[in-house]
């Protein structure tokens, strides 16, 4: 146990690389933690610190032992909340970045349910679908959907999206509709940012087309909104267009055809998460592919 206390002390101070930052970090006095990492690298039989008067440095083998020590350090802080947590409800801040239109439309409902459930969780969201560093900046998860690219971070699977293609009712009076994918190519299409290829299949062919258009957005609100107003035909997964199809302001075209489902991701950092972490993507992977279905 006492070794356990002098690796986090270790980490501590490697994270601050100052003792006296340390010191105000766990309330250790400056003088019992010089002393604590000393007996530390005695016991191993390596210097894992250089030391000056103005400032640490970690030596190659303090770089090694901090990779290994903040993992071990981590594992048992989880660990220990994760016990406390079979007698009490999570509690703290859950920082997470979110994708903006899928959250308005999707998440919002599921956040105040978990909301509900856990009281003690507070939440710090940031709505925005650039790629978030979770190693250096303050967040628990990001949500994201669509291909990833290759990273260390770790993805879970929430749900699949349906995608389909979709134009109003005036766009199709006036420019007629389409009746196969390689049509696309003589009408105005809406393109998300870097895919003006589209890719749709009817069970038995698979077409790929190159799509032209006035407008490319990163916003699918703003591709839904622009397609409302008659500006031209969009692909959107089928949950995101659900209340313009009720209300008329689009319909389906191409109605054998759809493109490859998108799936939405939680992201983290590691695979050691804390109870409110935990329980959050557990709740969004209950209840998100039971909410799809049913709209």
């Amino acid at each position: 146990m006492e070794l356990l206390n002098d690796m986090a002390l270790f980490v501590e101070v490697a994270k601050a690389m100052s003792f006296r930052q340390a010191s105000r970090n766990t309330g250790v006095p400056n003088s019992t933690l010089s002393r604590r990492i000393s007996l530390l690298e005695k016991s191993i039989g390596l210097r894992l610190l250089h030391r000056t008067t103005r400032k640490i440095e970690l030596t190659e083998a303090g770089q090694l032992y901090y990779d290994r020590c903040k993992r071990i350090i981590e594992e048992a802080r989880i660990a220990h909340e994760q016990l406390k947590q079979i007698i009490t409800q999570p509690t703290g801040m859950l920082r997470v970045s979110l994708p903006v239109d899928f959250s308005v439309t999707y998440l919002s409902p599921l956040i105040a349910e978990f909301s509900s459930q856990y009281p003690g969780i507070k939440f710090e969201f940031d709505l925005t679908s650039r790629r978030v560093d979770l190693i250096s900046e303050p967040f628990d998860l990001a949500i994201r959907m669509g291909d990833l690219p290759n990273s260390h971070l770790i993805a879970r699977p929430l749900a699949n999206l349906c995608i389909n293609v979709y134009a109003s009712p005036r766009y199709i009076e006036i420019y007629g509709e389409p009746m196969h994918p390689s049509e696309l190519s003589n009408h105005a299409c809406l393109n998300f940012q870097k895919a003006n290829r589209w890719v749709l299949n009817d069970g038995s062919e698979r077409v790929e087309i190159e799509v032209e258009g006035k407008f490319v957005v990163n916003s699918i609100g703003l591709l839904r909104r622009l397609a409302t107003l008659d500006l031209g035909i969009v692909m959107l997964p089928t949950e995101i267009a659900a209340d313009e199809l009720l209300n008329g302001q689009l319909r389906r075209v191409l109605t054998k055809w759809q493109g490859d489902p998108i799936t939405a991701y939680a992201l983290t950092e590691t695979r050691l998460l804390p109870a409110k972490t935990q329980r959050f993507i557990d709740f969004l992977q209950q209840h998100l592919t039971q909410k799809l279905i049913h709209n």
